[in-house]
């Protein structure tokens, strides 16, 4: 198994046996044993920094001497101590002994200081061997690891999987399969776009393979059938890459996988009451996704849960429902969930006297979250979740470059749910520490900004020094530098004042920082003035709330009285009907990703559905997709 980066190398003591074995040369023996040869000593650096300074000064040959001094070295990183190692590796390049073996060592020495002392990017252009070198399998195999390793902290996936893609050809099947493994998951999450653009690579067909076998993966899984023919190819053009005997656990799963063809869909909603406003906008979307692509042979059934959600779902399941979408609020669904969870247990109760299979459970998507659901093979869940929309927003500010954010939340359940969830998200991606300012309205707002900018604090030392000084000093407040981006969490009647205080705020010694915010604080109708305000920000929201197509029209047009929150329950009535067929394969497949209305959808195992959303940015007094 392949070691982890802080080990004294990356590659394990049992693979590097069985690569230097491969070789097939013997070391010559002194009277005190076996003398190890450059590549396998070094290899590994067991022993403290010192050791090998004295044994290099003992040395005689000039490559026994290099050899102990690049141990050196490694002891040094071993030890976290790469200011030493730095100096050590820096004396000893002039005189260094031109063997290709210690050369390569000398680099990747050198690159894995800069790891640590500069930037990644300085690392990698660092670790760059020449084609001509022919070295060990174990030190090949170091070099692609590392390189990979450089390559996902740099942000740069597709160059990860090459250099892993590379590495498996040095390494024993068992850990081979594991690197693969490895592959396959860095590949789901990239777009068909991104995984499309590689797969013609000729120079590394085992690259080129892995990317054409995640893009069919990806555009085809809707399809079982197009999946089948396209792998069957992919296999035939491919029959020596790794993934064609034995294909990706999940991708196996999504050809198995049994789509969901429902002929009586029922569709329960709240239609009457204080909810019917929202789920009539749903209602719509669901209706016009059904127009879109008619057919006879399927029904869509409303049932009304304003009254008692139980109700209406035994009417569905009376008028033979085969699939169901709905309902809409949480504590409706908590009582599907405690209702088909007894009736289970009463059916496997009266199957089991009878011996008798159970009837199987209707398929369902529910347009809500819960926390109080099991995970079932045949339930999902598809909810508009603003705190799923913050950890999304977490990724796509790393994604951008984010190092060090602020984050300003409204001071509300909602906002506090937003701001956790982004935190959890961020602690995925980095050790930062996140901070949190949360706001009142009013004046109380200013304050808030002015605390979180650091601002108060030196306007407060401004005033010290006039008192001793006299006010005749000139000096302008300073704002903190540490931040590199603002997460704003408000509602839009608090967006654009909340803006101008942050813009106010920033000294003019300080370069002002990006300022994101969530789809929540988007407002309705904006007029150009409003769009000029928020110049600069960047904003999560639905791609088809940033489109202006001939559906945008017919929506404007017909309900020319919604608002944006109305516009996103019609997309999300419109994508219901569209997952359908696609849930079951989804669910096996994890790296499956569907273009909808509402974002780019895809199901967790337990059948949540996470939903990434599309940004845009204020520019030039208008709202642009990015």
């Amino acid at each position: 198994m392949l070691k982890s980066l802080n080990t004294t190398k990356f590659i394990s003591v049992a693979i590097l046996s069985a690569v230097l074995a491969g070789c097939g040369t013997q070391a010559p023996t002194t009277s005190t044993g076996t003398a190890p040869t450059a590549a396998s000593s070094l290899a590994s650096a067991p022993l403290a920094p010192n050791v090998y300074l004295a044994q290099a000064s003992n040395s005689k040959d000039p490559q026994q001497r290099d050899t102990n001094l690049l141990l050196a070295a490694h002891a040094y990183i071993n030890a976290n101590d790469y200011a030493a190692a730095q100096k050590l590796l820096k004396s000893i390049l002039p005189s260094l002994t031109q063997s290709p073996i210690l050369l390569a060592e000398h680099k990747y020495l050198t690159a894995r200081g800069l790891e640590h002392t500069s930037t990644y990017l300085d690392a990698l252009n660092t670790l760059n061997y020449p084609s001509s070198w022919v070295l060990p399998g174990w030190q090949m195999a170091a070099y692609h690891q590392f390189k990979a390793h450089l390559y996902q902290l740099n942000k740069q996936p597709i160059e990860q999987v090459r250099e892993l893609s590379l590495l498996t050809s040095y390494l024993p099947p068992a850990e081979a399969n594991e690197v693969n493994n490895q592959i396959w998951q860095v590949l789901q999450p990239m777009h068909e776009q991104t995984l499309q653009t590689f797969t013609q690579d000729a120079k590394s067909p085992i690259f080129a393979g892995w990317l054409q076998l995640a893009y069919i993966a990806k555009h085809y899984a809707v399809d079982p059938n197009q999946l089948v023919r396209y792998l069957g190819e992919w296999q035939k053009q491919n029959p020596y890459h790794p993934a064609a005997a034995k294909l990706p656990a999940d991708l196996d799963r999504a050809l198995n996988a049994k789509p969901f063809t429902p002929k009586n869909i029922a569709v329960l909603l709240p239609l009457t009451g204080s909810r019917a406003t929202a789920a009539n906008a749903i209602r719509q979307g669901i209706l016009a996704s059904y127009l879109a692509k008619p057919n006879e042979q399927v029904s869509v059934n409303f049932y009304d849960t304003a009254n008692d959600a139980t109700a209406a779902y035994q009417q569905a399941v009376t008028a033979g429902a085969e699939f169901i979408i709905g309902p809409l609020l949480a504590n409706e669904i908590d009582q599907l969930l405690a209702l088909n969870t007894t009736a289970s247990t009463v059916a496997t109760a009266a199957t089991g006297a009878a011996n008798t299979a159970p009837t199987a459970p209707i398929p369902q998507l529910f347009l809500n979250q819960t926390d109080k659901f099991v995970p079932d093979i045949n339930k999902f869940y598809f909810a508009l979740s603003p705190a799923q929309e913050a950890a999304d927003a977490a990724t796509r500010m790393y994604q951008d470059g984010v190092t060090m954010p602020l984050l300003l939340a409204s001071n509300d359940a909602i906002g506090k749910r937003m701001a956790e969830s982004f935190i959890q998200a961020w602690k995925k991606k980095s050790d930062t520490a996140i901070e949190v300012y949360y706001y009142d309205g009013g004046d109380k707002m200013k304050t808030t900004v002015q605390d979180a900018l650091g601002v108060r604090d030196s306007q407060a030392r401004i005033a010290r020094i006039k008192e001793l000084l006299g006010n005749s000093v000139q000096a302008d407040f300073r704002s903190r530098q540490d931040i590199d981006a603002i997460y704003m969490i408000s509602t839009p009647q608090e967006l654009t004042l909340l803006k101008a205080f942050i813009d106010v705020n920033f000294s003019v010694f300080t370069q002002p920082v990006p300022l994101y915010t969530s789809s929540r604080s988007r407002i309705d109708n904006e007029s150009s003035q409003t769009s000029q305000d928020l110049n600069n920000l960047t904003m999560s929201d639905a791609p088809w709330l940033m489109q202006n197509g001939e559906e945008n029209l017919m929506v404007k047009t017909l309900w020319s009285g919604w608002n944006n929150g109305q516009k996103r329950l019609f997309i999300m009535g419109y994508d219901s009907m569209d997952l359908i067929s696609k849930l079951a394969q989804m669910r096996s497949f994890p790296g499956f990703q569907f273009n909808g209305r509402s974002g780019v959808l895809s199901v967790n195992p337990d059948g949540v559905l996470n939903r990434q959303l599309s940004w845009g940015r204020y520019q030039r007094g208008s709202f642009r997709q990015l």
